[in-house]
C-alpha cells in the first residue's frame, strides 16, 4: 500500500506516457521531514542523465523550518535510485527516440519515499485539444446514463 505525497499533473497534459518505473530518491534528513510537512511540489519536475545517473531536477521541497543547523536547498539535483538496466534503457530511449523522463509522481512505499517517473514523448496542442474533447464526451456520457438511470429509478 503506498500512500500519495504529490502528484505532477502537468506531466499528464503535456507528455505521452510511454512506460513508468518506480525510483528511490537520494534525500537528506531535513527533506525527509519536509515531504512528510508535504512541502513539496513536482509541477515541471524531470528526470536528467548524467555521467551514467539519473538525477531528478526542479522537484521544489521546501526547507524544514524546525532544522537547527543544517539546510537543504530548494530545487538541487537529487540522483534516482534505479537499476542499471533500467538507467541503460532510458539513457538509449532519450538518446535515440528524443524521449523525455518527467516525473509523474511522489509517493511513500514501506518507510521509504519513491519517485515514479514516465518516459515520455511530448503531445502537440492538437493532441492536447483533442484529449480535452474526449474527456468531455466522456463527462457527458457518464451524465446521460445517470441521469436515465435515475428517471428509471
Amino acid at each position: 500500500m503506498s500512500a500519495e505525497i504529490t502528484t505532477n499533473r502537468k506531466a499528464f497534459r503535456d507528455y505521452h506516457i510511454l512506460e513508468r518505473l518506480e525510483a528511490g530518491i537520494e534525500l537528506k534528513g531535513t527533506e525527509v521531514k519536509s515531504i512528510r510537512a508535504g512541502l513539496v511540489s513536482l509541477q515541471g519536475a524531470f528526470a536528467k542523465i548524467h555521467n551514467g545517473e539519473i538525477h531528478l531536477h526542479d522537484a521544489a521541497i521546501q526547507p524544514y523550518e524546525r532544522a537547527s543547523h543544517e539546510q537543504h536547498e530548494i530545487k538541487r539535483p537529487r540522483r534516482l535510485l534505479l537499476h542499471r538496466a533500467e538507467i541503460d534503457r532510458l539513457t538509449g530511449a532519450v538518446e535515440r527516440e528524443g524521449l523525455t523522463i518527467p516525473a509523474l509522481r511522489m509517493y511513500w512505499k514501506k518507510g521509504h519515499v519513491k519517485v515514479e517517473v514516465g518516459l515520455g514523448k511530448g503531445k502537440h496542442a492538437g493532441d492536447k485539444r483533442q484529449d480535452l474533447k474526449t474527456r468531455v464526451e466522456k463527462r457527458e456520457a457518464e451524465r446521460a446514463v445517470s441521469a436515465f438511470n435515475r428517471s428509471r429509478g
